[in-house]
């Protein structure tokens, strides 16, 4: 009896050593909550990262620290900044984007975790099938609040929390000086903005990041009631007579230019006005989500209510963001190409 009695409490007492030791292992295994709303276990070692959807993740992982795990992406030739800054991206081979992936290069490249858009369903179903941790970006769906979130999370990730927590940390501190400027506008004297991406009639509804860009800066999306649509009809455009168009900038366009000159658009108020703009490109689109999207409010803002944003010097800004959160020194040659259009040199 009492050899079994002696034995029990050996065994339980090598039971507790084994949960005790390994309770450290588990509370190791972070998780986040992706964009969507899938509770995601964070591997132990990411070292090497794939992604699928385009371009602001690559930026986010580079600010974040980890260019250097990432091991496959779509190609990043749109951002000849980003390249310059950041030249082994030009090597890192793609294995497809979105929908549109080669489950052959995947499993090949042999990532940790992967990266992709949350507007790819069917591409991350057959990532999943083939056992690849996965976690979804909000991509152009994005909205201020969950973009910060993002930012945390893929901190976390990265094992670079405290790089993450200085980056929304400068989205609020920008975002709350545009807030403090424009809610001195009278809702009817607030500038009504038509925003276009890759064709003129082309734009977002309410369900999209420029609802939160143009709200942010103090004008009105005209495009909003068209919600989760993203191309409308020349008929509405007329009929919306915004008082400003911007648009997002395309390679070997002159969108301002092609615009003003477009004799379907002439009775429209802000081609007769000539208030036309062309969002600057930096490291990314300033137009879109991504780390750098402060840089593109502040211009957007100072674009629409110049008298307002006086004293903000977008060259200081941006110099100021660059140095911070990529290490590099921006010169004044590089800041033009952003603002004009130039290829950066």
């Amino acid at each position: 009896m009492t050899l079994c009695k002696n034995t029990l409490i050996k065994l339980v007492c090598v039971c507790a050593v084994i949960v005790f030791c390994h309770a450290p292992c588990l509370a190791e295994q972070a998780t986040v909550v992706d964009a969507a709303k899938r509770t995601v276990t964070i591997p132990q070692r990411v070292d090497k990262i794939l992604i699928t959807c385009y371009g602001g993740v690559t930026n986010q992982i580079v600010v974040l620290g980890g260019e250097d795990r990432i091991v496959g992406q779509p190609a990043m030739d749109r951002f000849p900044q980003l390249l310059k800054m950041r030249p082994k991206l030009k090597a890192i081979p793609s294995a497809g984007q979105f929908d549109n992936i080669n489950i052959e290069k995947i499993i090949s490249l042999n990532p940790d975790m992967v990266f992709a858009g949350i507007i790819s369903k069917k591409g991350n179903k057959k990532i999943e099938e083939i056992g690849l941790p996965l976690v979804t970006m909000y991509i152009g769906k994005a909205r201020i609040g969950v973009m910060k979130d993002e930012f945390l999370h893929t901190g976390l990730i990265l094992g670079n929390e405290d790089k993450a927590k200085a980056l929304v940390a400068y989205w609020d501190e920008k975002l709350d000086l545009i807030r403090q400027r424009v809610k001195t506008i009278p809702q009817d004297k607030r500038l009504r903005v038509y925003y276009t991406s890759n064709d003129i009639l082309q734009t977002e509804g309410d369900a999209w990041w420029t609802q939160d860009l143009l709200n942010l800066a103090g004008a009105v999306n005209v495009a909003a009631d068209l919600g989760q649509a993203r191309e409308t009809t020349l008929e509405k455009l007329v009929q919306w007579n915004p008082d400003v168009i911007v648009a997002q900038r395309l390679k070997g366009k002159d969108r301002v230019k092609d615009i003003l000159a477009d004799t379907k658009l002439v009775d429209i108020k802000a081609v007769k006005d000539k208030r036309v703009y062309e969002f600057p490109i930096g490291a990314f689109w300033w137009n879109r989500p991504s780390p750098e999207a402060p840089l593109g409010f502040l211009w957007l803002t100072k674009t629409l209510y110049p008298e307002l944003m006086a004293d903000i010097d977008m060259r200081r800004e941006t110099g100021y963001f660059f140095k911070t959160f990529f290490g590099y020194d921006l010169s004044d040659a590089e800041y033009e190409a952003f603002i004009r259009g130039y290829k950066a040199n």
